[in-house]
């Protein structure tokens, strides 16, 4: 099994989108291919090296994925975590 697979959230580590959050549609030799849904949709995907993103350990659904589909489950994930640290 490969570190990465499509449909994992990462997290970029560097470059001007560091922080930011996506999930990978494919992987292709050192190089992630990711969106966010929004400014990178499945049309215009982001070309990431792998040494360039933290792997974030929850995975969506890749079957008949969709712009909106990454949208909301991103947007679902970054709700977790602002209800986690704000309970810290």
């Amino acid at each position: 099994m490969s570190r990465y697979e499509a449909g994992m959230f990462v997290k970029s580590k560097a470059g001007h989108d560091i922080g930011k959050i996506y999930v990978i549609i494919r992987t292709e030799g050192e190089y992630l291919y990711l969106a966010d849904g929004n400014l990178r949709t499945l049309d215009k995907l982001k070309k990431k090296n792998q040494k360039h993103v933290q792997v974030i350990h929850r995975k969506c659904d890749m079957q008949n994925i969709t712009d909106i589909y990454i949208k909301k489950v991103l947007k679902d994930y970054n709700k977790e975590i602002a209800v986690i640290k704000e309970g810290k």
